[in-house]
């Protein structure tokens, strides 16, 4: 104890104590109180000052366990931004992370929604505008290819050129091509000439399917070629649903296409006759139309048959259209000659056949102003700002938005959609740290091996079916940031790839000539060779990640991996946060979609018909527990048929990449340093925090409409409130209790009702949607946020 006081303390003492003996005995007892006071005073101020010099010793400690770069400075503040900690995370988890998230942020007006992906595909593509923006002339040398796309690019932000070359161009194709447009004509329209199946095949060539879509696909018995498949094509509103009632958006279309006949025509005299048939024809299509839930609630729904055999598979009894004539002429067009043994997949048989009678005994004028109307609906956007404002006020009322997004930026996603990889060759060497695609693929492998394991111990898998559910998950290739092609200096195949894609300055003829040279890339690639190890048609340019089952590949362009969504630099606890998307990539080839294609790709079957019957009892659970949440705002229930799959991967991903993560930090103890200001919470936290930190969003109520309507993927809220409150992991971490609003044996929705009950039925210990195994969605595109609406693909949705 003696080290506790300085030399000059202890001379003190010594004086006090010779003082002390020639002093009065009458005034001891207040010396000795005094001296008493003295050394309490001198022992308190020299403690303070040890205890400082603890306090900073602890102080540098705790220093020395931050991270402090530059990404984790920034990582924090998002974070940090981002939480609500008046909430109880065991509660409501998803509002603990994003509260204050929510509360600060504000939906661009030319937004129908904000969310991570928003931000991180805003910086994207003000990326691409900088590539696709003409460099200095003493610049190297770039592809032919980058060329050809600037020159589209310019086309399409030149106003005045687009105002000057006006509607000429697309009223000639529509009179002399298709026959006209009744309603443009009033009562003067000849029909005489009126032929259908020429009309479709007309439109075809510019990559239209109206009414009857045809197409080459891999073949799902055979994954190393092609074949043909034909089945409905989508309609007006994009769903079924919207056709019941009306509302103000039925109202909104019917609008759009009445404003875009009468600032076409100067004859209006049957204008609204026309507009009313078009959207009743339209809207009895519409009764039949397969939604996702209809394809997914029949797995067996495609019929497969060939050439030769399918007029008679879909002749019905009052049905002239010849769909094997079509499929042949359409192919003939592109250079392709079909034979009558041509494999042929056939889709929605029923619609089908259903609209095919609808047709014949619909009037000439209606189905001529119908199909010219949908033809006209995506041209819109090609045409003087005056015709797109007309779309722009209907896309307002659909979306919820108040504003227009900039030219720039749809004329940069309009060429990125098209030609991806010229733009890619640039953005790779620009933009993307290939650290990330070498640091990523050690992730994933991790991910990859903790899925394997959450395989080997699954309850429910006879041996049969969990050896080969291994041999597939062995067998799945990566792909990651992008094709090594593209970082070659040999150009050879990007020239090749875009050999035909040479543009001028006129806009409009640029997408003529584009969408005719895609309707010919999709039926060429009929007769070529499936390769099964190649990249996909996606560009690395986009914020997203696929599973193709017929290839058994998993794909992360370049465009997602970056911060938030991984970063060489970030603790791993946030990388694994992000790593979910990995394992529900991973997990999306055993879902109730995936499991149906072997490790090759073919859909035949490989499980066992016990273990097929386990499976499907377990992912009732999860259709019955995302049944029950409800949308806030429209009061609307979520729809867990229609999103089952993008479920099943999101509670499968959340496992695969927390076990890895564990794994990874028990063989590096103390590798992750904290984040500044968040150094309370655990990695294992963080872990959890940053998964959540991906789903914060906002959306105008019109687009929360439309996607509980279409979309196969959960709204954000329930990404992460489903995957947490079934994971007894997410309990220990930040000791939840059962009862919890996030507990995975009570939530919200009180889905796990007599949880112990249903665990004893299936003789496991574990509740029914913590499916000790497996996870993934019958959707190729799980993280499926991408503007499709200037992307140039069938119908040009």
């Amino acid at each position: 104890m003696k080290a506790q006081f300085s030399q000059g303390t202890l001379k003190r003492l010594s004086m006090m104590r010779e003082s002390e003996s020639s002093q009065s005995r009458s005034k001891r007892p207040f010396i000795v109180l005094g001296t008493l006071v003295g050394i309490f005073v001198a022992s308190t101020a020299v403690l303070a000052v040890i205890l400082g010099l603890k306090s900073k010793a602890a102080q540098k400690n705790a220093d020395n366990e931050l991270c402090v770069t530059p990404y984790c400075v920034k990582a924090a503040n998002y974070l940090i931004e981002s939480l609500d900690e008046t909430v109880e995370p065991c509660e409501d988890f998803y509002h603990f992370v994003c509260g204050t998230w929510i509360k600060n942020s504000r939906i661009p007006d030319d937004a129908d929604a904000i969310n991570t992906f928003y931000a991180l595909r805003t910086q994207l593509d003000y990326n691409v505008v900088d590539i696709l923006t003409p460099p200095p002339s003493n610049e190297k040398a770039e592809p032919t290819a980058l060329d050809n796309a600037r020159v589209l690019y310019n086309s399409c932000i030149n106003e005045q050129n687009i105002e000057d070359e006006g509607t000429d161009t697309i009223l000639s194709i529509v009179n002399n091509e298709f026959g006209g447009w009744p309603i443009l004509e009033g009562s003067s329209w000849d029909n005489s000439t009126f032929n259908l199946f020429n009309l479709l095949l007309k439109l075809r060539k510019y990559n239209n399917d109206i009414i009857f879509g045809i197409g080459t696909s891999v073949d799902e018995k055979n994954s190393e070629k092609y074949d043909l498949v034909i089945g409905q094509s989508d309609i007006g509103l994009g769903q079924r649903q919207y056709y019941s009632n009306e509302s103000k958006i039925t109202i909104a279309y019917r609008e759009f296409i009445r404003d875009l006949a009468k600032e076409l025509s100067d004859d209006t005299s049957m204008v609204d006759t026309d507009v009313n048939e078009i959207f009743a024809f339209e809207k009895e299509i519409a009764k039949h139309y397969w939604t996702s839930e209809d394809r997914r609630g029949r797995p067996n729904g495609t019929i497969r048959t060939t050439v030769g055999k399918l007029t008679d598979l879909l002749k019905t009894s009052v049905s002239s259209f010849d769909f094997s004539k079509y499929l042949s002429s359409a192919y003939a067009w592109g250079g392709v000659i079909l034979d009558d043994s041509d494999v042929v997949t056939v889709h929605e048989l029923e619609y089908l056949n259903n609209v095919s009678s609808i047709i014949d005994q619909t009037s000439a004028r209606l189905l001529q102003n119908y199909v010219v109307w949908r033809f006209m609906m995506h041209r819109v956007d090609n045409m003087p700002k005056r015709f797109r404002s007309i779309k722009e006020n209907f896309q307002h009322i659909f979306r919820g938005t108040t504003a227009d997004v900039s030219r720039k930026i749809i004329c940069g996603n309009f060429v990125n959609g098209n030609m991806g990889f010229a733009v890619s060759a640039l953005y790779i060497k620009k933009y993307f740290d290939d650290n990330a695609r070498i640091q990523s693929s050690e992730m994933i492998g991790n991910i990859r091996k903790s899925f394997i394991d959450m395989v080997e111990k699954s309850s429910w898998m006879d041996e049969t079916s969990r050896k080969k559910a291994i041999e597939k998950a062995e067998a799945i290739d990566e792909k990651i940031g992008y094709p090594d092609y593209l970082a070659s200096d040999n150009m050879t195949q990007l020239e090749t790839q875009y050999a035909d894609y040479k543009f001028t300055s006129s806009y409009i003829n640029n997408v003529l000539k584009l969408i005719q040279i895609k309707a010919k890339e999709e039926f060429q690639i009929l007769r070529k060779t499936v390769d099964r190890k190649a990249w996909g048609f996606t560009a690395p340019t986009v914020v997203n990640a696929f599973y193709a089952p017929s290839k058994n590949q998993i794909t992360f362009p370049a465009g997602i991996l970056q911060m938030p969504f991984f970063d060489k630099d970030a603790p791993k606890y946030l990388n694994y946060g992000i790593g979910v998307v990995v394992g529900h990539e991973i997990t999306h080839g055993f879902d109730n979609s995936g499991r149906q294609f072997d490790k090759d790709g073919n859909r035949i079957p490989w499980w066992t018909r016990e273990t097929v019957q386990e499976f499907n009892e377990r992912k009732t659970c999860i259709v019955d527990q995302y049944s029950n949440f409800t949308v806030p705002n429209i009061n609307m229930k979520a729809n867990g048929n229609q999103t089952q799959g993008e479920d099943i991967a999101d509670n499968g991903g959340l496992r695969e990449s927390f076990f890895a993560y564990q794994k990874w930090a028990q063989a590096n103890p103390n590798a992750d340093k904290k984040l500044p200001g968040l150094s309370k919470y655990t990695p294992e936290q963080m872990f959890f925090i940053n998964y959540a930190h991906t789903w914060c969003s906002k959306m105008t109520d019109s687009y929360a409409m439309n996607r509980v309507l279409s979309d196969v993927h959960s709204l954000g809220q329930f990404r992460v409130i489903g995957p947490t409150s079934n994971f007894v992991e997410f309990d220990r971490v930040f000791k939840c209790q059962p009862g919890q609003g996030n507990s995975r044996e009570t939530h919200q929705n009180n889905i796990f009702h007599d949880i112990n009950s249903l665990a004893k039925q299936l003789q496991q210990d574990i509740a029914l949607c913590e499916f000790d195994l497996i996870y993934f969605s019958a959707s190729s595109n799980p993280l499926n946020y991408i503007i499709s609406s200037t992307i140039l693909t069938k119908e040009e949705a």
